[in-house]
């Protein structure tokens, strides 16, 4: 009988919380990545000379389809959704590729390579399971970590307002910024640091206003409700080299969005085997798709959220489907957008230090799982070079065909490029993990998608339990298995 109601009953991850306790568990998820949803729409408006009417409609287009993208992969349908709490919005990934090609083309070249990134996405999804070997930690640590590096230069503008240095004013204001995130971050209540990028825009905000920084002009003419036009920039167009370079990003948001699934399937007591791993990332691609069509750019998973779903043990997927709710609600607000983009660039520039510093972190933290040999050191310090080449030397490859322009003056995917490429040819004799897919179906070993090092260590477990019994062990032995 007992075995009949623990079998009928839902799962954590399927139960709906009552009203009182959704609607606020899901505001918590928004405030958590409000900061870092509305930063990409602010640097590229701001990167390619748009007007604050255009900013912020790119603000209200994100919020929007963050919020679709998020009920896509937290609800799901058909073939679509990883169905589970996950929270959806633009990539950092994507900042320096969409800026380089904003510059050489127009805004328009970027929504078409958008389009080509989530259709690539959903055609890779059913087989990207079998090449995450070519995306060890080595790699995904590093590109991480280029990414936050990379955007370093996007706060340092910010701070100067784009001109050779900054005014002293500004300088205070941004420091202010980032020390008051700081003092968040050490003395607040848990719940409250997890908002400290939040909070530290919105009090920087509210002291600038006496100091004539705050420019809200704006707010006055926007209105409560908007429709989110499609293709309001004008028609796609579809460059080759923007494609491609868009493409190499599309991997990234790829391997970063398994890691999250991973990550939050293991959280929940619910762990991601690899049809529900293709489901997960068609759904991003389908909504990066509709980030290219709604005025936006590509999505993937948050990583701040599935540490918020770890740290309060909510596991319930519609709590993070209420938090999409809000998210549209707010994309449909006008004036909410508005608001953000009247921000001072200089309190932007504080925050960016942390939220960027904050990405830089998470790749560290993925590197810490690597084994430094001197081979894997040399992987990782060629690839962030490289990267970092046109951000110290911005018209490095002034000479080059407009092409190679596209693809490596954005030290992202210049970065991402040569950590996959010297992964393959100096690390040659890890790369052959073939043999786990089998070791999956034959021997006891959880069909999630392990690590490569979780799987050898299940690998060794299973042969040394196979010995004992080759060697007529008892039945202690086998009860003693420390998978069991």
């Amino acid at each position: 009988m007992s075995r009949t109601v623990t079998a009928s009953a839902k799962h954590p991850v399927d139960e709906i919380p009552r009203l009182d306790k959704l609607f606020p568990l899901g505001l918590q998820h928004v405030l958590a990545m409000y900061a870092g949803a509305i930063a990409v729409p602010l640097i590229v408006g701001g990167a390619l000379g748009y007007s604050s009417a255009d900013i912020a409609f790119l603000i209200s287009a994100d919020l929007f389809v963050a919020g679709v993208a998020t009920l896509i992969q937290s609800i799901g349908f058909w073939r679509f959704g990883v169905r589970l709490p996950l929270m959806q919005g633009v990539t950092f990934a994507a900042v320096g590729p969409m800026i380089a090609i904003g510059n050489q083309y127009d805004i328009t070249a970027i929504f078409g390579a958008t389009i080509a990134c989530g259709l690539f996405m959903i055609a890779l999804a059913p087989v990207f399971s079998s090449i995450l070997r070519f995306f060890p930690p080595l790699v995904t640590g590093t590109v991480i970590m280029i990414i936050g590096l990379s955007l370093m230069g996007v706060a340092a503008g910010w701070i100067t307002n784009n001109e050779p240095s900054a005014q002293p004013r500004d300088l205070a204001f941004a420091a202010g910024t980032l020390i008051f995130i700081i003092l968040l971050e050490k003395f607040a209540p848990p719940s409250v640091a997890r908002v400290s990028v939040l909070l530290g825009l919105v009090v920087g905000t509210i002291v600038a206003i006496p100091f004539d920084m705050v420019d809200w002009s704006g707010v006055g003419e926007a209105g409560w409700f908007a429709v989110i036009t499609p293709l309001h920039f004008g028609f796609p167009t579809f460059p080759i080299a923007a494609v491609i370079s868009m493409l190499v990003v599309g991997l990234v948001i790829m391997t970063e969005t398994t890691g999250d699934m991973l990550a939050v399937g293991e959280i929940v007591d619910k762990p991601v085997g690899r049809r529900q791993l293709g489901d997960g990332l068609r759904a991003d691609g389908l909504s990066t798709v509709l980030g290219g069509l709604f005025n936006t750019f590509p999505y993937t998973a948050f990583a701040q959220n599935v540490g918020l779903v770890s740290l309060t043990q909510v596991k319930s997927r519609w709590v993070t489907a209420m938090s999409g709710l809000i998210l549209i609600a707010l994309g449909l607000v006008p004036k909410v957008a508005a608001i953000v983009e009247g921000v001072p660039r200089a309190v932007l520039g504080g925050a960016g230090i942390a939220l960027f510093g904050m990405v830089v972190a998470a790749g560290v933290r993925t590197l810490v799982k690597v084994h430094f040999t001197n081979t894997n050191v040399l992987v990782v310090a060629i690839s962030v070079g490289i990267a970092l080449l046109p951000t110290v030397q911005p018209e490095i490859y002034a000479n080059f065909p407009s092409w190679f322009q596209l693809i490596f003056h954005s030290g992202i995917s210049a970065g991402a490029l040569a950590a996959i490429l010297l992964n393959l040819l100096l690390n040659r004799d890890q790369m052959n993990e073939d043999h786990v897919a089998a070791a999956h179906e034959t021997r006891a070993i959880p069909k999630s998608l392990n690590r490569p090092d979780v799987v050898r260590q299940a690998e060794a477990r299973e042969a040394s339990r196979e010995a004992e019994l080759a060697h007529g062990s008892s039945a202690e032995s086998t009860e003693g298995d420390p998978r069991r």
